[in-house]
């Protein structure tokens, strides 16, 4: 029947307007800022740094190893390695970026720049309340701008934030039972080297 469509089209759009004022998941708005509908885990915005414990820069992850920097198709990443070394997260000494600036104005929000980080130092965040008076430098977030807890990244991002700890427990699990079974290991004696001097004959002495 010819109109069929149309009347199916206004009995649901009838159905959603009368429904709205007795049921609020038929709601197409909200009342922004006030009110503001939850983001999906998989929302990504701009890049943050995360750091684990109290100390953004004792606990930063990043190492410097300047592959985000490399691999970023607008090169909106900026990166300066330190001179000395701090410990990771197992232990070992490792450099850090004594600079890391990201430029939101470029960045395009590709996630490559995670998708490469062999240290999980870098994730996206879900912050989109980033507008500024200035168009230069108060788009370029610092490394302090961009340095989040641990514990922040569990709050938006909760799964990919558990599988990540689970993935640095058991690589630093690794790392202390191979430094325990080394230690362990006895050092073997080793015999004095034979020596190279032909044997005297009796007739010699």
């Amino acid at each position: 029947m010819i109109g069929t469509g149309i009347l199916k089209g206004m009995a649901v759009t009838a159905r959603n307007f009368v429904g709205s004022y007795f049921e609020k998941e038929r709601l197409i708005t909200v009342q922004y800022p006030e009110e503001r509908n939850p983001l999906p885990e998989n929302y990504r915005n701009f890049p943050f740094l995360p750091y684990d414990g109290d100390d953004s820069r004792a606990g930063l992850r990043c190492v410097a190893c300047k592959i985000c920097e490399k691999e970023c198709p607008p090169q909106c990443i900026y990166i300066v390695k330190s001179e000395d070394k701090k410990p990771d997260y197992m232990g070992k000494p490792q450099f850090y970026p004594k600079v890391f600036d990201i430029d939101i104005s470029v960045c395009m929000s590709c996630q490559i720049c995670v998708e490469v980080c062999p240290f999980e130092a870098i994730k996206m965040d879900k912050d989109f309340e980033l507008s500024r008076r200035e168009r230069f430098d108060a788009l370029l977030l610092r490394k302090s701008d961009l340095a989040k807890s641990n514990e922040y990244y569990h709050t938006i991002c909760p799964t990919d934030a558990a599988e990540v700890d689970a993935k640095l427990a058991a690589a630093a699990e690794a790392a202390a039972k191979k430094k325990a079974a080394a230690a362990a290991t006895p050092v073997a004696a080793t015999a004095p080297p034979a020596s190279t001097d032909p044997p005297r004959s009796a007739a010699s002495s």
